[in-house]
């Protein structure tokens, strides 16, 4: 069993939090943030008004934290409560199946549960297999009748100047 330490990033973990993100982006086939973008993350999660936090997996001999979570307040109207929303859970390959993205999805669900959220939601990639099987797991269930829909800021642009005022 890993000895598994779980801790929320400060300002000073920028850098881990940044090498994190990007060894993600690797994962998914995606680019990484750019300098620019890199600039607004800490601005956005480390500065005077934080729009999410980074909670960071440590391990008994890794030099650093070997994995992280990233989490954003929503809200439910159906509920009628506020929502946690996981960004990125991720860990670097070398340090899988220990037992530290079970530990981090677990802190997620305590954090929304002791805040008196309604639930804990996130994506998952479809051809993460191995991410969907430890979802499912621990309790969560796929949801089949939503669709994940997204809008980028040039199609929100587009559609602004397309339409009548």
């Amino acid at each position: 069993m890993t000895n598994i330490t779980l801790r929320r990033a400060e300002r000073t973990d920028s850098e881990t939090v940044i090498g994190l993100i990007i060894a993600l982006a690797e994962f998914e086939n995606l680019p990484p943030p750019d300098a620019e973008a890199q600039a607004r993350l800490l601005e956005h999660g480390f500065g005077d008004d934080p729009r999410f936090e980074v909670v960071l997996a440590e391990v008994e001999g890794a030099p650093s934290p070997v994995g992280y979570a990233l989490l954003l307040h929503t809200y439910s109207t159906f509920l009628a409560q506020p929502s946690m929303y996981l960004e990125d859970l991720f860990v670097l390959p070398s340090y899988r199946k220990r037992g530290i993205g079970k530990a981090l999805l677990r802190h997620c669900a305590q954090t929304a549960h002791e805040r008196g959220f309604g639930r804990l939601e996130w994506s998952c990639l479809d051809w993460n297999t191995n991410a969907q099987a430890m979802y499912e797991s621990l309790g969560a269930r796929r949801m089949k009748e939503w669709f994940l829909y997204r809008m980028t800021r040039d199609a929100m642009q587009k559609m602004l100047d397309n339409t009548p005022a």
